[in-house]
């Protein structure tokens, strides 16, 4: 049944010469994310704010957040692990490793070397890619890389990885219940369920509104009212060229409801609410009724609600199946866009559907592409138990919360002859984690093997 679900791709091509292989894209997927979580309505108790400054004006339920254990090199070993456990192909039939973070722990070695450990073990070092970084939109990236790979004449008929890995943190302040963590996996390949179309648009430009120039310390320099700002005009002119893009392939004009589905990177899921208004704002005004109405209009709070409330309900069918996990993860970085594309798939089965999705990253790159779900997804959902792992997370408290990111710090300030704190009971069956950091400044990860 597993080798099954991969359609014709288990057959390693090595006809070099063979026409271009079709229906690139998404075959299969995995992920991971930490058990522990804090309730949002107990953080703003723990915080004094106003009840619902979190849980409404964020519109966000929970957050993961893990301590001194675990970082993006032992996430991204659990989900590629799950992901080779799940798909049962053989690790000599990967080609590829495409990997997005934002959250090295080394400036030179990438993840990807950390990964081919578990290649290694089955005498596969032939394999290309390594690391794409620019804040969350590394995965994207990475994605947009191994479909040309495989699209290419360099193609030698294996399949291709795109991993992603987060851990999100904040100091103390307004950002902090902003955070998150997960990572993902997908396999990439010829004849697959989600399809990669070829139209793409992008807007990137040179900007100030989170970066990380600190490197004793995770925490970023956040511009708040800046990042949102770019999020914004980088959306509106993603959308405006990926509609013209489209138009001028097709001969066809396209808006909001040309497409079933909608994902949004997901800093907090209002601000995904806010961003399909404005994609419903951005039809209005293209349209010879509004042609004269200026995009600016939008800054305007009233202008803001009323659009929430005119796109209410195509939200609820287009978008709010998306975005079950960032409200139960919080901001995973680099894996939250295909977080949200892995909730839509298990909240429904979207068939012949077509999905649009909008990546960002400060600084700033943002892509906006369509995939086609041309065969369905519900053996990936069901092996991977999605909301099974949601269900089974261990809730902590605030104290428990700031506690693990104290150890955080710990960690981060000492890169050497470290062993961690935080204990591996709150780690589910089969996760690696940090073991220790040794006097040469190498990191030690260990795969827990006995149940919880």
């Amino acid at each position: 049944m597993p080798l099954a679900m991969l359609h014709s791709c288990q057959t390693l091509n090595t006809d070099f010469n063979s026409e271009r292989v079709k229906d690139v894209g998404i075959i299969g997927f995995d992920f991971y994310f930490p058990l522990t979580f804090v309730e949002q309505s107990d953080l703003e108790k723990y915080y004094g704010v106003s009840e619902g400054k979190y849980t409404i004006g964020l519109a966000q339920e929970r957050m993961a957040f893990t301590g001194d254990r675990e970082d993006v090199n032992s996430m991204a070993l659990t989900a590629v692990k799950r992901l080779m456990d799940s798909s049962k192909i053989s690790y000599l039939d990967i080609g590829r490793i495409e990997v997005g973070t934002e959250s090295i722990v080394d400036k030179s070695k990438s993840v990807k070397t950390v990964l081919m450990q578990l290649f290694e073990e089955h005498g596969n070092t032939d394999i290309e890619g390594v690391m794409s970084i620019n804040a969350c939109y590394g995965g994207t990236a990475a994605l947009f890389n191994s479909v040309a790979w495989v699209e290419s004449s360099a193609w030698d008929g294996r399949f291709a990885l795109v991993v992603t890995s987060d851990i999100a943190v904040y100091d103390h302040g307004n950002a902090r219940p902003t955070g998150g963590a997960g990572a993902v996996a997908l396999l990439i390949g010829p004849n697959a369920p989600l399809v990669l179309n070829t139209v793409r648009a992008s807007h990137m430009k040179n900007t100030y509104d989170f970066y990380k120039p600190v490197f004793s310390s995770e925490y970023p320099q956040v511009n708040g009212a800046q990042s949102i700002s770019c999020y914004y005009d980088a959306l509106d002119k993603c959308y405006s060229r990926f509609i013209d893009k489209a138009g001028s392939s097709t001969g066809k004009k396209y808006n909001v409801d040309s497409f079933d589905y909608f994902v949004f990177h997901s800093p907090f899921s209002k601000l995904v609410q806010k961003s399909f208004g404005r994609l419903v704002y951005n039809d209005m005004i293209r349209s010879e009724q509004f042609a004269n109405d200026e995009l600016e209009k939008l800054s305007d709070k009233e202008l803001e609600k009323k659009m929430i409330h005119i796109s209410k309900q195509k939200f609820s069918e287009k978008v709010l199946p998306s975005t079950f996990a960032s409200k139960n993860l919080g901001n995973s970085y680099t894996s939250s866009i295909f977080f949200g594309l892995i909730s839509l798939l298990a909240m429904e089965d979207p068939v012949d559907k077509d999905i649009v999705l909008f990546s960002y990253g400060s600084g700033l790159t943002s892509s906006m592409y369509w995939l086609t779900c041309k065969k369905s997804m519900k053996r990936w959902v069901d092996s991977s138990a999605f909301f099974k792992r949601f269900s089974n997370r261990l809730r902590q408290t605030p104290e428990e919360f700031e506690y693990a990111l104290s150890l955080r710090e710990k960690l981060i300030k000492t890169p050497h002859s470290y062993h961690p704190i935080s204990s591996i009971d709150l780690l589910d069956f089969q996760t690696f984690y940090l073991d220790h950091i040794d006097s040469e400044y190498k990191r030690v990860y260990t795969l827990k093997s006995s149940q919880i």
